[in-house]
């Protein structure tokens, strides 16, 4: 139903004051956000004020002017950190359908980093291969699908994200903990986001180093171009032949982390007409320190994505080389013109999968199902 012009914008000479009582709180700030400011999640402009523990306000500006009926939720920054129930379930949108000058709220519980989940939106895990070969290496791997929960049921196509290390992404029983990229994948499945097929190949153990090692660098000679093949034409092609994805650049992705994210990275420049998103977490550029992007020139460039993560507290120039390569990357003026990156700095982040899970649902949802433009 559509209201009269009259009656879709409300003034409140006074500024309509929220009072927010919450029974679980920590030290994220809380914010408003609503159809009054295009939903933005961490909108300094709304940001409330803490009180005291599990009490917050805020107070619109005099004569500000929004729309009635003014639909809002309460977040602690980002849509993976939003309110919900006592339960863990998602709440409706509040509404607010006439003009007042102060609201009562209450907050049970709030997500922290999109968890908790649902274990009936948990991907369907499917070991495609214990021994999938790899004729470029003359090696086989392990290699896993992770399905959205409604796969068998569905006939949707989907996109895909091939991450390295897989013995870190999803098992309980990983010897330096895991991403935990089945319940982030649960929990935006619910939300309608996050419907991805993700591909996950285990590491090479002790050859690990050498086979994500592209080209001669600090770590000797590797074989990581190589490895690059074997994704790139024997795995994909498996991959969309025997599923419903989207098999086009714009729907395909490909990532890790340290020398995982490393090999992603060349991966991404040396096949942009097959990679069109990069997730790049803490990567070993270091092993590089003049890396050389000379040979993107032989390449018509297209329109790529690349989420680019540094933690402050992993090494002295962690966050240094990703900046320098970003700066890089934009410095050949096509590349600029049809590259999107998004860098993502926390300067207490560690050198772990718990920074990185923590990063994970961030990053597909900009990758994939985002269309915000990023400053440059």
């Amino acid at each position: 139903m559509v209201l009269p012009k009259e009656n879709r914008i409300a003034n409140t000479k006074k500024g309509l004051t929220f009072i927010l009582k919450t029974d679980e709180d920590d030290e994220r700030p809380v914010f408003i956000a609503g159809n009054f400011n295009h939903w933005l999640t961490q909108d300094k402009q709304f940001q409330m004020t803490k009180l005291e523990v599990g009490k917050y306000s805020f107070q619109f500006p005099e004569n500000f002017k929004f729309p009635i009926p003014l639909e809002y939720k309460f977040t602690k920054g980002d849509w993976s950190e939003v309110e919900i129930d006592r339960y863990g379930n998602k709440t409706p949108n509040r509404v607010l359908t006439e003009s007042k000058v102060f609201r009562e709220e209450y907050v049970p519980r709030w997500r922290k980093n999109w968890l908790p989940f649902q274990k009936e939106h948990l991907p369907k895990i499917h070991l495609i291969s214990e021994e999938f070969e790899i004729p470029q290496l003359n090696k086989t791997r392990k290699i896993w699908a992770l399905l959205p929960h409604d796969y068998e049921t569905s006939n949707e196509n989907y996109p895909v994200l091939y991450l390295q290390d897989a013995q870190n992404l999803f098992n309980e029983n990983a010897a330096y903990d895991n991403w935990q990229i089945d319940k982030k994948l649960a929990v935006m499945s619910y939300y309608g986001i996050g419907k991805i097929i993700v591909i996950a190949v285990e590491h090479a153990e002790k050859e690990r180093i050498i086979e994500y090692n592209v080209g001669n660098t600090l770590l000797g000679k590797g074989q990581g171009k190589k490895y690059i093949r074997f994704i790139t034409d024997t795995l994909k092609p498996f991959v969309d032949k025997n599923f419903r994805t989207k098999p086009l650049r714009e729907f395909t992705g490909i990532g890790g982390s340290s020398m995982g994210g490393l090999v992603s990275i060349f991966s991404g420049m040396m096949y942009p007409e097959v990679y069109g998103k990069l997730m790049i977490f803490s990567p070993s550029l270091w092993v590089l320190p003049k890396i050389k992007l000379a040979f993107l020139d032989l390449f018509d460039p297209a329109d790529t994505k690349i989420y680019l993560y540094a933690g402050g507290d992993e090494s002295e120039t962690m966050i240094k080389h990703v900046k320098k390569f970003k700066k890089k990357l934009l410095k050949n003026e096509a590349l600029r013109e049809k590259m999107k990156i998004k860098l993502s700095i926390n300067e207490e982040g560690k050198h772990n999968e718990s920074y990185w899970s923590d990063e994970f649902p961030k990053a597909i949802e900009w990758l994939f199902f985002s269309n915000k433009e990023e400053d440059k």
